[in-house]
């Protein structure tokens, strides 16, 4: 039951990652479910999602690009340190302070993902920011996301953007720099018990087929709608979250 559970949240978060976004709003909460501590399931959850993510960012790769201040090579170097030190910081994060964490940080991302999908505005073409400041807030995503993950596309989107680099780009350089930053907090992960690698195999490869459903489903879905329930799914999360005894 518990399987059959992760295989439908595995088709789900492909297919909404493929789409929108925010698959780990429904991989953290299946992977919970299970029975599994709130930072066992975030581990696990990453894993299994990476597999995704590098496919995503390959496919997208001739668009990848740098800003006009920051080269690619830059960002990747940021987003692999920063990656590294967030995974880091999480695996030496007591499991039941992650627990206390998980509901503000699921609130964040949910936030996070509101405002990229409904509020965020464009940058102003002409206007972009400094190599400094590009590399201070892709070095910090990069902290964020390798501790917890949600919201890092959108997130990356706005710094990226407001950098000055066209917003088609900045849509294939996110999903790249998701997958470097990813690479080396899974290469932390690998080693550690928290991952349970049955229910993170089960939910990658169904991550990966619910993908390719939507690469297909691009075109026949109302892509707004998505995004409202990926945003009623997330509070509903962080109540859950929040009501759960610790």
């Amino acid at each position: 039951m518990a399987l059959a559970l992760l295989v439908l949240a595995g088709l789900w978060a492909g297919l909404q990652n493929a789409l929108a976004g925010g698959g780990s709003f429904v991989t953290l909460p299946a992977l919970i479910l299970t029975g599994m501590s709130p930072l066992a399931a975030n581990i696990t959850s990453t894993v299994a999602l990476f597999p995704g993510q590098m496919t995503s960012g390959w496919a997208g790769r001739r668009l990848v690009s740098g800003t006009p201040t920051l080269s690619v090579r830059a960002l990747i170097g940021l987003s692999l340190v920063g990656g590294a030190v967030g995974a880091w910081l999480l695996l030496h994060t007591p499991s039941s302070v992650f627990a206390r964490l998980v509901p503000w940080l699921v609130l964040f991302a949910t936030s996070v993902f509101a405002w990229g999908s409904f509020l965020r505005k464009p940058a102003a073409e002409g206007r972009h920011l400094g190599a400094a400041p590009t590399a201070v807030m892709q070095f910090l995503i990069a902290i964020y996301g390798g501790y917890f993950g949600g919201g890092i596309g959108f997130l990356m989107l706005a710094a990226l953007t407001i950098a000055g680099m066209p917003t088609r780009n900045a849509g294939a350089t996110k999903n790249v720099l998701a997958g470097i930053m990813n690479a080396s907090a899974v290469a932390l992960f690998i080693t550690s018990p928290e991952v349970h690698w049955l229910q993170a195999v089960v939910l990658g490869v169904s991550a990966l087929l619910g993908g390719l459903a939507g690469a297909w489903a691009l075109h026949h879905v109302n892509e707004k709608a998505l995004r409202l329930a990926i945003v009623g799914l997330g509070i509903a999360l962080t109540v859950g979250l929040f009501l759960r005894p610790i």
